[in-house]
């Protein structure tokens, strides 16, 4: 397969495109999935960017290189990682709520209503003015007008959107705004001196990544690092809504711990987390910390060398910076839904998603690597740095890699082998019972990816770092 999409990724660490000839990547080329989108490659060249990333902290360490491969079937099998959860041999069912979903409003236009977490099905229920039954939930989006209703439910702070093509997303304002922005950035934003690593036999042995993210893009981000020997804390809130399950998936290698900073003393506790961390990753909207004192500048203030890695959906730019999103709104009014529609038409007539959460792994995935490439530059030349980054930049990316050519998406497979799931997935013991879930995608010659940790729920730890390999 070719290294042609790892080679748009590593400028953004100021290397040069001819490291990727170093990363064997196997497994066969686009289409894996049913998907005209190139998610296979984007996949594959995501997770090599990690290992390379790891790869240069371990030398930094032990002056020692090692080798990177991925395997792009299994790299794209991590795309969808929820869909192979099982607890004591129970099936983890990743359906989302009934009445989310796609719907026909007026016109010939469709609206998408994200109705997964609670707060946002409410809203979207009151907006509409009926009861929670998708039947009636479609007679009463068929009644609106698609762009109106997409406004009136951000208003009431929902989620969703209005079904465009690629076209029309390129002529939005914010569509030309994330079209302005690089893939990632990562930018020096505090002078601090330079700092070794800490003493560990893995590439992020001694780091402690503070985790403050939702759902799937970001916690993928503090799983990747914990694969890699970081210390990650999650850090959420009893009164936040959550899926429960999401953590079976994405809480590999992590504490958990309640902290609600609403209150003065639980901001103080995690403020003093902070001053003993190396990582800051935030999920939040551009804005939404900074007014509990915790924007990049300020912890950077508090911990001088801080690697602050910061994820929203439609980029800091733009009329919709401030909007909520998720990997299936960028879908939505980005034109992937449409096209994939054309291409995979479902049972029923309309748009349709990709059969991944492509945007949101391929984010985590680049989150990761972001910060292990901040880590580096903190370790050779010091200072606090931003990572930058939104699903919608990725998502721009993922599309901007081309698309499969219709004439090769004749009878593509709709899931993998029995036998390659087996082989790709371990079990853990966990306080919810025996968890089966996915291995981690990595192969490195030194120091293969593991978790040290097994998945805990949320709010299970206490607020406390543990110590330091000596």
């Amino acid at each position: 397969m070719s290294n042609a999409a790892l080679r748009t990724i590593l400028p953004l660490a100021g290397w040069s495109e001819t490291l990727a000839d170093v990363v064997e990547i196997t497994g066969g080329a686009d289409p894996v999935l049913p998907t005209p989108f190139r998610i296979s490659e984007t996949a594959a060249a995501t997770l090599a960017a990690v290992g390379l990333a790891a790869s240069d902290l371990w030398k930094l360490r032990t002056g020692r290189e090692q080798r990177v491969a991925v395997d792009t079937r299994q790299a794209t099998a991590s795309l969808r990682s929820g869909h192979y959860l099982t607890i004591d041999g129970t099936y983890v069912s990743p359906a989302p709520n009934a009445v989310m979903g796609t719907y026909p409003a007026k016109n010939g236009r469709w609206s998408y209503l994200h109705c997964n977490f609670p707060n946002h099905r409410a809203a979207a229920l009151k907006v509409l003015g009926v009861p929670e039954d998708r039947e009636t939930v479609r007679k009463a989006v068929a009644q609106w007008d698609a762009l109106e209703l997409e406004e009136a439910i951000i208003a009431a702070k929902g989620a969703g959107g209005m079904v465009r093509t690629m076209d029309e997303w390129a002529q939005h304002p914010q569509g030309m705004a994330v079209a302005s922005l690089p893939l990632m950035e990562i930018i020096k934003i505090a002078d601090s001196p330079a700092e070794p690593s800490p003493p560990g036999d893995r590439p992020l042995s001694g780091i402690r990544v503070l985790d403050l993210t939702r759902v799937i893009a970001g916690p993928t981000c503090g799983r990747t690092l914990a694969e890699h020997g970081a210390d990650v804390l999650k850090i959420s809130a009893e009164h936040l809504p959550s899926l429960g399950r999401q953590e079976y998936d994405t809480g590999h290698g992590k504490l958990s711990a309640h902290l609600d900073l609403r209150d003065q003393k639980q901001k103080e506790i995690l403020r003093g987390l902070v001053r003993e961390a190396d990582v800051f990753s935030q999920g939040y909207r551009p804005g939404t910390l900074a007014g509990r004192g915790f924007s990049p500048e300020a912890l950077a203030a508090l911990r001088p060398g801080m690697v602050v890695v910061s994820l929203c959906a439609f980029g800091h730019v733009g009329p919709w910076a401030s909007r909520r999103g998720f990997d299936t709104v960028i879908q939505t009014v980005s034109g992937i839904t449409t096209r994939q529609g054309e291409v995979f038409p479902g049972a029923a007539p309309g748009p349709q998603f990709y059969p991944v959460s492509a945007i949101d792994f391929l984010t985590g995935y680049l989150m990761a690597f972001g910060a292990m490439v901040a880590l580096g530059r903190r370790a050779r030349e010091g200072g606090s740095w931003h990572v930058r980054i939104s699903l919608a930049q990725v998502g721009r990316w993922l599309v901007s890699r081309g698309q499969v050519p219709v004439a090769e998406l004749k009878n593509v497979a709709k899931d993998f082998t029995p036998d390659e799931l087996k082989r790709w997935s371990m079990t853990s013991e966990t306080p919810v019972g025996r968890l089966q879930h996915l291995s981690p995608v990595l192969r490195m010659s030194e120091t293969p990816p593991r978790w040290a940790r097994t998945m805990v729920p949320l709010g299970h730890s206490q607020p406390v770092w543990p110590a330091r390999p000596a």
